[in-house]
């Protein structure tokens, strides 16, 4: 009688650490994984050249959401935060074709100089990008001919995406606020 009681014991307690180490195993943090684990092929590096419009005058696609107590007596605006969705075209007229649209938010962050925060994401819904997004976190300073923004990362097409965005402002209307801005996307990606 012992030694089946020993014996299940021994069964019990064997079967205990091999539960615990399956658990153990099964709430990794990390691990090192292959590419092509993931499905992800040949990485590749994409140009997209494109128009953002700012529309204030009409039917305003960007709007002011907040404002810091000394925003209205800063030379800057600073503190001022806007959210937008306009329209992503492929030239630089309004009527032209859209090919996605850009949707996020801009803050005025620099007391000195027209810098602002961008966090905006790209929204494409043209053909193969279709659903694919890109996303950009980073400084404009505005009154610079040429501004690069980081591409931070991405998602359907542009999924682990990175690189970098030129633009520059084809049109500006001081009285009413509307404008044109093209951009000049490099990205990688898989």
């Amino acid at each position: 009688m012992a030694l089946i009681l020993q014996k299940q014991m021994h069964n019990i307690i064997t079967i205990l650490l091999f539960t615990l180490i399956i658990q153990a195993q099964s709430h990794e943090f990390s691990k090192q994984l292959s590419p092509n684990s993931l499905g992800l092929k040949k990485q590749k590096l994409t140009h997209l050249h494109f128009y953002y419009h700012d529309i204030r005058s009409t039917t305003p696609d960007i709007v002011q959401v907040a404002e810091a107590a000394t925003t209205n007596t800063s030379k800057t605006g600073f503190g001022s935060v806007f959210v937008l969705d306009g329209p992503l075209t492929v030239g630089p007229e309004l009527t032209s074709k859209i090919v996605g649209r850009a949707q996020g938010m801009v803050a005025s962050a620099d007391l000195n100089d027209f810098g602002f925060l961008f966090v905006i994401n790209y929204i494409f819904t043209d053909d193969k990008y279709n659903g694919s997004t890109l996303s950009v976190l980073g400084r404009n300073q505005v009154l610079l001919p040429v501004r690069e923004l980081p591409i931070v990362g991405g998602t359907g097409i542009f999924r682990f995406a990175r690189g970098y965005a030129l633009t520059n402002t084809r049109f500006f209307n001081v009285s009413t606020g509307d404008g044109a801005f093209e951009y000049n996307v490099y990205v990688f990606h898989y």
